[in-house]
């Protein structure tokens, strides 16, 4: 009966943490569609609207190693609760926005969202029994490639349908579900890691990311030889360079050095930095040729934002399947395939999205392909995060970990622009060669992919091993 009432309470948990992680992972992409919409409307410029995705982009970065080290001190539930309310008050505030400048500052408050994902890792690895993990963390990772593809269809909706306004109430409702389904079903726990709150770490990260990614979204329109962009990334080299330093004599540092030394972590986040790399040339890509109207170039299928979404649809399908087969892939086969299989399915569409996208039913099929290699990428990260740390720090690595992703992500963003700038084509004629180099980049992030999954898994890893409780004892594996 005991065993039923737990089994019944993490189900609950599990519930609860993917519609908040979901609620998170729709409104990361569900402005995209509507950015020139809201130009028009808040009366502002490109250079502006780019903010509304850049402002988010870097609180998310800023904010997540300190939220997730803060989840593992003082409770997961408790920072999680707090960052659900955060997050409501951000998306409510965009809701209500009356100009560019109000809007871009409710998005840097919604940054904080992004350490939802890790914090949930760390809270389904203290309530849940190990053999149970695997399926869990699969369909929580999946939940976010998912709900991200699936942003693209509902901010099309919204945005062909409704006021834009809609898209920020939508994220609203779905924070404050969040918050309740998390007060009622995540259970308390007491934190447990060692130590205080490493600011001078959290200061020199936060100041490193900030100049590596302003570059990088800035680096198209200023000039990637730009002074400012140049001494953006020698800053945010300098800032790193001296985070290690620092970091390497604290106790409680936000980075254990000790831990990016070993091989197999340091090959995690690499895997993460490369599929958020190639993830963002499918999502620029894709859309941008999908509402191309064809004209003289023959380019494109001239579809309306809404059907651009559904073209991608059958791969946001995909990825929540293949993320919670990863433990019963990794039982069969080993922990490493699955991260490698993920990324060769990643590299196989691409390669046939560079032979052949001139049809509806290539890009439906191919992204199929993609979508189920990215829920195997994101579905095995997690893991092999949790088989490499310690429970204290599981919030805090994982953190770091979506970190590689975003900073992947803002790389690809930055490479795809600069490509499709340089075709230098009138606007709405981006010419076929444009499309094809940007998959053979997806290609290339792929395929290094599959080499790094192979050393980001220890000769022996935990991953037999029962995982243990917040008091130290081994979790019932029955």
């Amino acid at each position: 009966m005991r065993a039923g009432r737990a089994g019944t309470s993490g189900n609950r948990t599990l519930v609860a943490l993917v519609v908040t992680v979901f609620g998170y992972a729709l409104m990361q992409t569900v402005v995209v569609p509507a950015l020139k919409l809201l130009e028009v409307r808040l009366h502002t410029t490109p250079a502006a609207s780019a903010w509304i995705l850049t402002a988010f982009l870097l609180s998310s970065a800023v904010l997540t190693p300190l939220l997730g080290r803060l989840g593992d001190l003082y409770g997961k539930r408790r920072v999680t609760l707090a960052v659900l309310a955060v997050y409501a008050a951000g998306m409510a505030g965009a809701a209500a926005a009356q100009n560019i400048g109000q809007l871009i500052a409710a998005r840097v408050v919604q940054g904080a969202a992004l350490a939802l994902v890790p914090l949930s890792m760390a809270i389904l690895r203290e309530a849940l029994p190990a053999r149970r993990l695997p399926f869990a963390m699969g369909l929580v990772s999946g939940i976010v490639g998912a709900g991200a593809g699936a942003g693209l269809i509902v901010g099309g909706l919204l945005a062909d349908h409704l006021s834009w306004r809609y898209l920020f109430v939508l994220g609203t409702v779905l924070a404050v579900v969040g918050l309740v389904m998390a007060a009622l079903w995540v259970p308390a726990d007491q934190g447990g890691a060692r130590g205080g709150i490493d600011l001078p770490g959290t200061a020199l990260l936060g100041g490193s990311l900030v100049a590596v990614l302003l570059a990088l979204a800035k680096g198209p329109s200023w000039g990637w030889s730009s002074g400012p962009v140049l001494g953006l990334l020698a800053l945010g080299a300098l800032l790193f360079a001296s985070l290690m330093a620092v970091e390497r004599t604290k106790s409680d540092a936000l980075i254990d050095v000790a831990e990016l030394k070993e091989r197999p972590m340091l090959m995690t986040h690499a895997a993460a930095f490369l599929f958020g790399t190639g993830s963002y040339f499918f999502y620029l890509a894709l859309p941008l040729y999908a509402q191309q109207r064809p004209g003289a170039t023959g380019i494109g299928f001239g579809s309306s934002v809404t059907v651009a979404g559904l073209l991608m649809l059958a791969g946001m399908l995909a990825v929540i399947p293949a993320g919670m087969a990863v433990g019963r892939l990794a039982t069969a086969l080993g922990p490493r395939w699955p991260l490698a299989g993920g990324f060769a399915l990643i590299t196989a569409g691409s390669v046939l999205f560079v032979l052949a996208h001139d049809q509806k039913w290539e890009h439906v099929v191919f992204y199929a392909i993609v979508g189920a290699g990215t829920g195997l990428v994101m579905g095995s990260l997690p893991k092999l995060i949790a088989d490499i740390v310690p429970l204290a720090r599981t919030g805090t690595a994982n953190g770091l970990n979506n970190i590689a992703r975003t900073v992947g992500s803002a790389v690809g963003t930055a490479l795809a622009a600069a490509v499709i700038a340089s075709a230098d084509a009138p606007r709405g004629a981006t010419p076929d060669s444009t499309y094809t180099t940007l998959f053979w980049l997806a290609t290339a992030a792929g395929a290094l992919g599959v080499a790094v999954a192979f050393l980001a898994v220890r000769r022996e890893t935990r991953a037999s091993a029962p995982v243990p409780s917040p008091a130290g004892q081994p979790q019932s594996t029955k």
